[in-house]
């Protein structure tokens, strides 16, 4: 289903400016903004993988936790995009 990449975009969004607010963190986010430029660093990328997960209902599987995936909202969007598609075969 290929519309659900808009309201997957917008709750990501939802869940790194919640985590911006925790930290007290005021920057402008769009898809493309890099994550660590707007002042997250390791521990709040814990919490945005925790929330995420949350957010979706879902369990990341380990190889997909990595620093490209946790870019931006947009590399986070796709990566949730797939773990979200049914499975070929």
């Amino acid at each position: 289903m290929r519309d659900l990449a808009p309201s997957v975009q917008d709750r990501v969004l939802s869940v790194v400016r919640s985590v911006l607010k925790q930290n007290a963190i005021i920057a402008e986010i769009h898809p493309e903004s890099s994550l660590v430029d707007i002042g997250l660093d390791s521990m709040d990328m814990v919490a945005l993988m925790l929330k995420v997960e949350a957010e979706f209902d879902l369990t990341l599987p380990q190889p997909e936790i990595t620093p490209e995936n946790f870019q931006s909202v947009k590399t986070l969007e796709v990566m949730i995009l797939n773990q979200l598609a049914p499975s070929a075969g």
